[in-house]
């Protein structure tokens, strides 16, 4: 009997245990009434043994048929999750129309494998070709004057007056007279060598020596006579070409064989290179350049401009560990002797690089970026690392495959679109 009593307890004991732990589960989901069959569970009539099956009704609160709203709280958390991780996979796009990238310039290149030459960047300087540059020297010494406006970098012909020099006031007198009546002088006593000789009055020896020095002092008078004017010895251009500089000022006062002004046809230049020592087993490699001008930013090809590799130093300058690399090139543009510039020597060929134009690559913080277009309104920032440089395109070595669709130009203006952020995420469809 005692056990019976006992036994009943415990099940009244477990009864209860099993109540609450459902009104728990229940509450646990936000019902605000719970009602729980116990025709379901019929603990007596079951006989079921709590302990021994391991069995809790909360449990069994969670997984009956008759809750639904789990189902459908799961549904709602794989749909929100769904959302999530699909604006989570267009949240680094960039969305600009066509009609605005069109207006800005955006052009998009597909990107495939091709040669591309290995590069040594240096500097240089643009130098004037020899033979395409002449100077104007003083015939005369004297007092310069110039003949109008001579000013650096105008139009000249071959024989075009640049300067006068005036010898009126200086102390040796003008040298034209002088030369004039040396020549008068020496042209007479010819002249009157010559009727003697013919009667063996004079020596052959003298009369020799008299025709020499006529013949000096024609050839001296005729040639300053022949630019000889009232106001002095003129100057002229020795060639046709472009003034490249004055050497001297108005009212200086010059000897004979000083320079007064260059005269450069600018039609061949020089490309010299400075390379680096560490760089010399690679000289020989070299085949042509492309240099880029500080005043208009440009990069030109030697390859368009007719140039060739003239030669490469064997040895470095005396106070500098650089070899001179020489080219020379037409001067099809507006390029300037003398000027500095950014040289890209160009060597052996790879196969098969993937390389990009510079105005496709943007730079933050010294990190370089591309823009992938994904569709037509969509593009994709996209970290590259780059390779070799020639100027006008740029190895890259990661970040991009072939067939990837690039932004070569109006790359900023795609850039702009990211950061101003002016359309909504999700307003076109993909």
């Amino acid at each position: 009997m005692k056990k019976l009593i006992f036994m009943g307890i415990l099940g009244l004991f477990a009864l209860g245990a099993c109540n609450n732990k459902n009104t728990q589960g229940h509450e646990g989901h936000g019902h605000s009434t719970v009602t729980h069959n116990n025709d379901e569970h019929n603990h007596e009539a079951e006989g079921h043994d709590h302990e021994a099956e391991g069995h809790t009704h909360g449990t069994e609160g969670e997984c009956n048929g008759d809750h639904k709203h789990d189902a459908a709280d799961n549904h709602q958390g794989t749909a929100a999750g769904h959302d999530e991780t699909a604006e989570a996979a267009h949240s680094d796009e960039i969305i600009l129309p066509k009609a605005k990238a069109d207006a800005a310039g955006v052009k998009v290149s597909i990107v495939e494998p091709a040669p591309f030459q290995q590069v040594i960047k240096t500097s240089g300087q643009v130098l004037a070709a020899q033979g395409d540059e002449s100077v104007a020297v003083a015939t005369v010494a004297g007092v310069v004057s110039f003949r109008g406006k001579v000013t650096e970098g105008m139009s000249v012909g071959s024989g075009t007056p640049l300067v006068t020099i005036s010898s009126h006031n200086i102390a040796d007198g003008d040298p034209v007279q002088r030369a004039r009546i040396a020549y008068e002088v020496s042209k007479k006593e010819y002249e009157r060598m010559k009727a003697l000789v013919k009667n063996k009055i004079v020596s052959d020896k003298d009369f020799a020596q008299a025709e020499q020095n006529y013949e000096n002092a024609r050839i001296s008078y005729e040639a300053l006579a022949k630019n000889h004017s009232a106001i002095g010895q003129n100057i002229t251009a020795p060639i046709a070409g472009y003034v490249k500089s004055i050497l001297v000022k108005e009212g200086d006062y010059v000897t004979i064989g000083q320079p007064l002004v260059s005269v450069t046809q600018n039609r061949r230049l020089f490309l010299r290179a400075e390379v680096s020592e560490k760089y010399y087993p690679y000289l020989r490699t070299i085949n042509s350049a492309n240099f880029r001008t500080p005043y208009n930013n440009k990069v030109y090809e030697l390859g368009a401009l007719n140039g060739r590799l003239l030669s490469f130093g064997k040895t470095a300058g005396d106070n500098s560990f650089y070899v001179p690399v020489t080219f020379e090139f037409d001067n099809k543009g507006d390029i300037i002797a003398g000027s500095f510039v950014e040289v890209y020597l160009l060597s052996s060929q790879l196969e098969n690089v993937l390389s990009l134009p510079r105005t496709a690559l943007t730079e933050e913080q010294g990190i370089y970026f591309v823009y992938l277009q994904l569709d037509e309104e969509g593009y994709k920032k996209q970290e590259v690392t780059l390779g070799a440089d020639n100027g006008k395109n740029v190895q890259i070595l990661t970040g991009i495959k072939p067939g990837d669709r690039v932004v070569t130009e109006g790359a900023y203006q795609v850039r702009l679109a990211s950061a101003s952020n002016a359309i909504p995420a999700h307003s076109h469809e993909h």
